[in-house]
């Protein structure tokens, strides 16, 4: 019971996987035939093979091209000179999505707890910082997650920013307290973009 024992311990440390959700996912994959055992394992193991993150942006991409550093929206020309700070991924990938959004993005890897003694350990704010500096966007979009870090993390964020004289908004509250930008549907999202201020 070893082996069970160590990928339950593997698959609770997934986001939103408790220990018991782990065990039955081991157990699923105990019936599933040996083709898919090794179809599942040889994806993981590739997994960051041509996966590489944006120099700029910080958000992950698909390349096979090894001297490949930006992601394809930066390189995007016909894109808004506006910036959208998001937390993570998927945050971005829900709003791309959504076709309701033609700007840039940076993706900056946390938030910060409402006692936060080091902000520079928890997000890229001078990574922030260097890439305002360089593009200079007419509008930065902070869309963060409508819980207490998010709202925490906004404020930092505005005050560290506000020497750019830059115009910052955050989303409207088409969010309820709590809500998590990756599982916002299309409505919900235009509202929070479309009452931004």
């Amino acid at each position: 019971m070893k082996s069970i024992d160590t990928l339950t311990h593997l698959i609770s440390r997934l986001p939103g996987i408790g220990p018991r959700q782990a065990r039955r996912i081991v157990f699923f994959l105990l019936r599933e035939d040996d083709n898919f055992l090794s179809s599942f394992g040889d994806e993981i193991k590739g997994l960051k093979k041509n996966i590489k993150i944006c120099k700029e942006s910080f958000a992950y991409f698909y390349s096979e091209d090894s001297n490949e550093s930006l992601h394809p929206i930066m390189q995007d020309a016909s894109r808004e000179n506006t910036l959208m700070v998001v937390e993570k991924d998927t945050d971005l990938e829900s709003v791309e999505k959504s076709h309701l959004y033609h700007g840039r993005y940076f993706v900056l890897g946390g938030n910060l707890p409402v006692v936060s003694k080091d902000p520079e350990k928890a997000i890229r704010i001078n990574e922030l910082k260097s890439f305002i500096k360089k593009y200079k966007p007419t509008e930065i979009i902070l869309a963060l997650n409508a819980n207490p870090e998010g709202d925490n993390t906004a404020n930092y964020l505005q005050n560290e920013l506000a020497s750019f004289g830059v115009k910052i908004s955050v989303l409207g509250r088409g969010f309820s307290t709590g809500t998590e930008i990756e599982y916002s549907d299309k409505e919900t999202l235009n509202s929070a973009l479309s009452n931004r201020g």
